[in-house]
């Protein structure tokens, strides 16, 4: 900095000049006047920063607010999701009721029954996203679909699975319960 150029605060109290370095009188954009007094600079800084601090709290509030609101709203969908499925069972209980009620039922139609109601329980699963694993001897083994419950000597590739002990489910994809299957041994 050159020891003869005013300082900023010296610059203030220089005129305007009319060769366009700094805004005269006449410009439409004139910087708001600075008061002279410490006192009332002080006071306006006090001013703005009281401004800034309540529109802080008031942002930070709303921000508290939408959280709070959307974990009361995750609570309840998590609370509530298994009301439309727990809806949906309550026909196929209606129907096991039935069916124990029925003491002079023969077997066939105990049977016939028994379809029924399993038929009704596997649209109920399909609707509601939950579908079977269930993989055809010779599938590759995937650890992440099926459990292997003992490995077997077979007349097939190493790794695929032989047989279904127990069907898996997934639900909207995931694994809800994974298949158990015996799997082919190493030659």
């Amino acid at each position: 900095m050159n020891p003869n150029e005013p300082t900023p605060a010296e610059n203030e109290s220089i005129p305007a000049t009319d060769n366009g370095d700094r805004p005269g009188p006449a410009d439409d954009q004139a910087p708001p006047a600075r008061p002279a007094n410490p006192e009332q600079r002080l006071a306006e800084a006090e001013a703005r920063l009281a401004a800034m601090s309540d529109a802080y709290l008031r942002a930070k509030a709303e921000a508290e607010n939408t959280r709070r609101r959307a974990e009361e709203e995750m609570s309840k969908a998590r609370r509530f999701a298994v009301e439309a499925f727990a809806e949906s069972l309550l026909p196929v209980r209606d129907s096991l009721e039935a069916a124990i009620a029925q003491t002079e039922a023969t077997r066939e139609q105990v049977l016939e029954g028994v379809h029924a109601t399993l038929r009704q329980l596997h649209g109920v699963l399909e609707r509601n996203k939950v579908v079977p694993i269930d993989p055809p001897t010779g599938t590759k083994f995937d650890p992440h679909q099926h459990q292997a419950i003992s490995m077997v000597p077979a007349e097939q590739e190493p790794n695929t699975v032989v047989t279904v002990l127990q069907k898996g489910y997934l639900i909207a994809e995931r694994v809800l319960r994974p298949a158990l299957v015996t799997v082919a041994a190493a030659r």
